[in-house]
C-alpha cells in the first residue's frame, strides 16, 4: 500500500496561540492529530505531550509482539499517564487535557485507528465523505439517541463539552477500530476547528475538487478561516495510491 501524505496547522483568526498539534511519521507508519484544552499554556502542553508520547511509544514498540489494536491503545494510555504526571508536577495545568486521533499502518497488515475526544477521522471515497470516528461528546450522544438533530447540534451551547479526553484519571481504554481502505481513498484527520466551520459536504467538495494533497489541506484551512476561523485548525491528509 503506497501512501502520500501531508499536514498543516493554523491558529485561526481569533486565538493568539495554537493548542493543536500533529505528527506525521516520515515513513508513513502512523499519523496523529491532537487538540488541547485547559488554558493558554495547558492546552498547548497537553497536545504536545500527547503527540510526543504517542509517536515515541509507537516507534519504540513497532517491532514488538503487540497487535496493532494493543499498540494503539497502549500508546494513548501512555500519553494519558504522561499528561497526568505533568499535571502533578505543574498544578497550574491541572485541568489540561487533549483529544487525539491516530491512524496506524502496520507492515503488510490492515490499517487501524484509535481516538478519544472529538478530533475526527474521515474517509473520502468515490466522491463521498464518511466520518469514521464517533465524537466523545454529550452532543454526539444526544444526536445518536434522537434528542437533537445534526443542525440543532451545530449551534448548541454544549457542543464543545467532551465526555472523554486524555488527561483524566478515569481513562482506562480507548476506542480502536480497523480501517478498510482501497486505492483512491483519502483519509482526513482533523481537529474540530475545521468541522466547526465547515459541514461535511463542504469538506468533501474540497477533497473532490483538489487532487493535490498540499493544496487541498491549504484550501480547507483557508475555507475554515473564511467562515470565521474561531478555533485552531489542524489537518492531516493521507492518500492511498497504487504501487505501480
Amino acid at each position: 500500500m503506497k501512501l502520500n501524505f501531508t499536514g498543516c496547522t493554523d491558529p485561526g483568526l481569533i486565538r493568539s496561540n495554537n493548542q493543536d498539534a500533529y505528527h506525521i511519521d516520515p515513513e508513513g507508519r502512523f499519523f496523529i492529530v491532537a487538540d488541547g484544552m485547559g488554558g493558554h499554556a495547558g492546552g498547548e502542553e497537553a497536545s504536545r505531550i500527547a503527540t510526543q508520547e504517542i509517536q515515541a511509544y509507537l516507534a519504540a514498540h513497532w517491532q514488538s509482539s503487540q497487535s496493532a489494536p494493543e499498540l494503539l491503545e497502549q500508546a494513548l494510555l501512555a500519553a494519558n499517564a504522561a499528561i497526568l504526571q505533568d499535571q502533578q508536577n505543574h498544578p497550574e495545568r491541572s485541568d489540561m487535557g487533549t483529544t487525539a486521533v491516530v491512524v496506524l499502518f502496520p507492515s503488510q497488515e490492515q490499517p487501524w485507528c484509535a481516538h478519544i475526544g472529538d478530533s475526527r477521522l474521515y474517509r473520502f471515497r468515490d466522491s463521498q465523505l464518511q466520518q469514521i470516528t464517533e465524537d466523545h461528546t454529550w452532543i454526539a450522544r444526544a444526536i445518536k439517541i434522537g434528542d437533537l438533530s445534526v443542525d440543532e447540534a451545530r449551534l448548541h451551547p454544549y457542543r464543545h463539552v467532551l465526555s472523554r479526553c486524555l488527561g483524566r484519571e478515569d481513562v482506562h481504554h480507548v476506542d480502536v477500530q480497523p480501517l478498510e481502505l482501497k486505492v483512491g481513498d483519502r483519509l482526513l484527520l482533523c481537529s474540530d476547528g475545521l468541522t466547526e466551520e465547515l459541514v461535511d459536504q463542504k469538506i468533501g467538495s474540497y477533497l473532490q475538487d483538489t487532487p493535490w494533497l498540499d493544496k487541498a489541506a491549504f484550501s480547507l484551512v483557508e475555507a475554515a478561516k473564511e467562515e470565521g476561523g474561531h478555533d485552531n485548525i489542524t489537518i492531516v491528509l493521507v492518500a492511498v495510491e497504487s504501487n505501480s
